[in-house]
């Protein structure tokens, strides 16, 4: 994936890249098309984002009006959504420079330089497009994300209303992570420790196990997402100690192996293995999986681990715990909701 579309994302800073580009000059902004003549110009953007003047000259070409030839999306509108990206990250700095219609209609493209307040800081240009709508991104390999001011808004409700895996902590739905994973999958395997720390550092949430099997790389991973739905149907405390059980033995999901496995898996969480058997050969429990599967890919996961926080999702296996710990407790309080850690309230909202 290119660094432009690491950052729309949000995770430069989380997946160690940093915005060390090319140095500002005369690419990005100063290169685009000029404003159509009669086109009136967006309200003027903010001049600087997060960036204390007393700390550091402001790096950024001055805003020109002539490259704001959209009427929207708005400037506030690209600034809440970078926001809501970035916000958790105090370092980054960035200005909106461009937003410009394009050949397609109504489709905009928005420019944008992002840097850091570290000494000697370069200076890095992204671009992406916004769709008519104004409720989707379009940015090199990223792909389509979603786009507003509240950009996981639509994600969060639908998890809300269907999420329906085993769960640990908060009966509420108010602060929700949920982890769609794969049990044959070994980097889903290594995530369960993270799982298990943000269990103990968010007393609030809600953690959900979500079946995503890969079905097309690990021919075992269906059936152990229908032993865990019927594990869970029997009681839902049950379902971990199974799920844990499968990774411990992950190597013995073979052809040879792999029934045994789940058996013992489901015999280490004190039930029994045949009932289980029989539930997940039913029709019921492979449409809980497959709708499982749907799920996941109507809210945009494309990989595994991957982590649904209030519908934000992280790649659980590329980010540090103590950036993922600080981009879960930003988004906590972007939603308003009290996480239940000790440092909740050291994390800022950001500036409206």
């Amino acid at each position: 994936m290119k660094i432009s579309s690491l950052m729309l994302v949000g995770l430069v800073t989380a997946l160690g890249v940093g915005v060390a580009g090319a140095q500002t000059g005369t690419t990005g902004a100063g290169q685009t098309a000029p404003a159509a003549k009669g086109t009136s110009a967006a309200t003027p953007p903010l001049q600087l984002n997060s960036l204390d003047p007393t700390t550091k000259a402001d790096p950024f070409p001055p805003v020109n009006q002539k490259f704001f030839t959209a009427a929207t999306p708005t400037v506030d509108t690209v600034n809440s959504f970078l926001k809501t990206i970035w916000g958790y990250d105090a370092n980054r700095i960035w200005r909106v420079e461009a937003i410009q219609t394009t050949a397609a209609p109504g489709v905009s493209k928005v420019v944008v330089y992002v840097s850091d307040r570290s000494p000697n800081a370069k200076v890095q240009s992204m671009g992406f497009f916004v769709t008519p709508d104004g409720k989707h991104a379009i940015a090199d390999s990223s792909g389509v994300i979603s786009f507003g001011a509240a950009p996981f808004a639509d994600n969060r409700r639908l998890l809300q209303e269907r999420a329906d895996g085993a769960w640990r902590g908060a009966s509420t739905k108010d602060f929700m992570m949920v982890e769609f994973a794969d049990m044959q999958c070994p980097h889903c395997k290594e995530a369960q420790a993270t799982m298990e720390q943000l269990v103990k550092d968010f007393p609030n949430a809600r953690v959900v196990f979500q079946s995503f099997p890969l079905t097309e790389i690990h021919p075992f991973a269906f059936k152990a997402a229908a032993y865990g739905y019927c594990v869970q149907k029997q009681k839902n405390d049950a379902f971990f100690p199974y799920a844990a059980a499968v990774f411990d033995a992950q190597a013995a999901l073979t052809p040879e192996t792999g029934d045994q496995t789940l058996k013992d898996a489901v015999t280490k969480a004190g039930l029994d293995p045949a009932a289980i058997d029989s539930c997940a050969a039913t029709q019921a429990i492979k449409d809980q999986v497959n709708a499982s599967i749907k799920l996941g890919e109507e809210v945009g996961v494309d990989q595994t681990p991957l982590l649904a926080v209030n519908g934000r999702l992280l790649p659980i296996a590329q980010v540090p715990y103590e950036t993922l710990k600080t981009i879960v407790a930003y988004q906590a309080v972007l939603d308003g909701v009290n996480t239940g850690a000790a440092t909740s309230g050291s994390v800022k909202p950001p500036n409206k």
